[in-house]
């Protein structure tokens, strides 16, 4: 086993963790990136993908506020018709949102992310578990990990959490938050089908939108919604769907549905599916369960255990009762529970639901977000809500615009050499930056620091400073990330 030294090593090789990998590289850090499977995605490709693949990139002035890194994916996988071209403005039924859809095929991210990290001279190490760190005092020196061939070290200058539950940090001494198990959202099982006859299931949408959760901008009246969906012709277009009202109710009178979920899905468009593409139906909400630490294996497998049991309930209902799925049939499946909830690593600065609706602004910045703060999954048969906790603030930023992501929020308290990237940096709960796009964005942050905090020679709390954090912005610019000029 080749352990050696490196500039910098990344524990996590999903959504987050594969851009903070790239991006220390690009700085001239010798990098290694630690995944515990065989594959590399997280989220994206093997928990899910979660519907949001990728979306939320422009807020609701119609302004792209996310890049970097997701853009380059996004563009790469473009060029190979393995993804379709943004589509807010021309988008009718979608566009001024904040809620549209650059689709990008989940597998061919998943292949095209090794080309990637090759290309960037990223060392990888795959089927390995990292299992601890090593330190001195409160400096952090390296990870312990454990794989086939036993246990050993590797040495480090700096080490990224991008695990996505925080599972390192806490090794290290960091902080943390995690809410009581009844307060936290759902996990979810997704599945895909093919097969749907989608002429016929949209001839079914259009002569019933009282049956469905219509889209549209702020302040378009239902009347309008509904002539902006009769001009959909594309079903990618519709990006995502929940409603199905009277039919569920049916179901649950009959006991054919279960109490945890209620019915949609996700438009996953395959682009090179032959002249017209394919687009297949993608559930991410209709398997989820409650009550669950993301931290607590026991729990995790009586999760796994339940959400096949609402899967196999959620693809016969859509079968047997939904017009165009009569010969739908599963093509793919989850390999493991999404993770919604879990661990918060607590860092030098902590964003909050306020500074989420108020747009707020910070010296710091290393990426933005139009992302609601508050907005919840729920296990009952509505699948969303609004929850935020005493104290807590939830809302859009004002304007339909962005917030701020500081740097802060990737650095632990008191753990030194130790930056974390991906849904568990440091939020309150309201502010939580969970989704695939935000996960990107601190990745890729994280990794970046990192590589330059090893070419300064300085620590990561000591590139809080102000002369130090322009040259990594300069640096997250260079690579596409949008840091200003939006609202």
């Amino acid at each position: 086993m080749e352990n050696g030294k490196f500039d910098v090593i990344v524990c996590g090789g999903g959504t987050s963790g594969t851009a903070a990998a790239v991006a220390a590289a690009r700085t001239g850090a010798r990098t290694l990136l630690i995944e515990r499977l065989g594959a590399l995605g997280g989220q994206m490709n093997v928990s899910g993908p979660p519907g949001f693949s990728y979306a939320h990139l422009f807020s609701p002035r119609g302004e792209q506020v996310i890049a970097g890194f997701a853009e380059e994916m996004h563009s790469r996988l473009l060029k190979e018709n393995h993804a379709l071209p943004h589509r807010d403005e021309d988008n009718v039924y979608r566009r001024r949102t904040g809620y549209t859809f650059s689709f990008v095929d989940p597998e061919w991210w998943g292949l095209e992310i090794f080309r990637v990290l090759v290309e960037s001279n990223v060392t990888l190490l795959l089927h390995t578990l990292v299992v601890g760190v090593t330190k001195d005092g409160d400096r952090v020196t390296g990870v312990i990990v454990e794989n086939a061939a036993g246990r050993s070290t590797i040495e480090a200058k700096i080490v990224i959490d991008c695990t996505g539950e925080g599972d390192i940090a806490v090794r290290a001494g960091c902080d943390y938050e995690l809410l009581p198990r009844d307060m936290n959202e759902p996990h979810s099982l997704c599945f895909t089908m093919d097969g749907v006859d989608w002429d016929e299931f949209m001839t079914y949408m259009k002569e019933n939108p009282q049956e469905f959760q219509l889209r549209g901008a702020a302040g378009l009246s239902q009347e309008e919604k509904i002539a902006n969906l009769r001009q959909v012709t594309d079903p990618a277009d519709l990006g995502e769907i929940m409603g199905f009202f009277s039919i569920i109710k049916e179901l649950l009178a009959k006991g054919e549905w279960h109490d945890y979920a209620g019915m949609g899905f996700f438009m996953a468009p395959r682009p090179d599916g032959g002249d017209r593409g394919v687009v297949q139906a993608h559930f991410q909400h209709s398997a989820q369960v409650p009550d669950l630490w993301s931290c607590d294996p026991w729990d995790l497998t009586k999760g796994e255990i339940e959400a096949r049991r609402q899967i196999m309930i959620a693809a016969k209902a859509f079968k047997k009762y939904v017009p165009g799925f009569k010969k739908a049939y599963i093509v793919k499946m989850g390999t493991e529970l999404r993770l919604r909830d879990g661990r918060r690593i607590m860092g030098d600065h902590r964003l909050t639901g306020a500074e989420v609706a108020a747009g707020a602004r910070f010296y710091d910045c290393i990426g933005k977000s139009a992302f609601p703060a508050g907005a919840v999954h729920a296990a009952n048969n509505s699948t969303l809500a609004t929850v935020v906790r005493n104290g807590e603030v939830g809302g859009l930023p004002p304007e339909g615009g962005s917030h701020d992501i500081p740097y802060r929020c990737l650095v632990p308290r008191k753990v030194e050499n130790f930056l974390v990237g991906g849904k568990h940096i440091s939020t309150d709960r309201a502010a939580y930056q969970r989704f695939l796009q935000e996960t990107v964005v601190t990745g890729q942050a994280a990794g970046a620091a990192a590589g330059l905090c090893v070419k300064k020679g300085v620590t990561p709390r000591a590139l809080e400073a102000e002369e130090h954090v322009k040259d990594l912005q300069a640096f997250l610019r260079a690579q596409g990330v949008i840091l200003d000029g939006v609202h």
